[in-house]
């Protein structure tokens, strides 16, 4: 099982699906991250080799404000 921002995604799925379980990523923003690392949308999440997996990490840590840090941005600015 792959854990990416701290939230443990599906295996069976497809890639673009998975990372949607992530607070803050939606359909477009997955198509986004599967195509700045290079990763075809019909790949599942149990065929990602771990250097795919550390690259999906290392681009949603330096390029997107996902889970606890989004949470807490949203809740300041209520």
């Amino acid at each position: 099982m792959a854990r990416i921002a701290g939230v443990n995604i599906p295996t069976n799925k497809r890639v673009v699906i998975a990372l949607t379980y992530i607070h803050g990523i939606g359909d477009a923003k997955a198509r986004e991250i599967c195509g700045s690392v290079g990763i075809p949308a019909e790949r599942r999440v149990n065929e990602l080799t771990d250097a795919e997996v550390i690259q999906i990490r290392a681009t949603i840590d330096r390029d997107y404000l996902v889970e606890g840090d989004l949470r807490r941005d949203v809740a300041m600015n209520i």
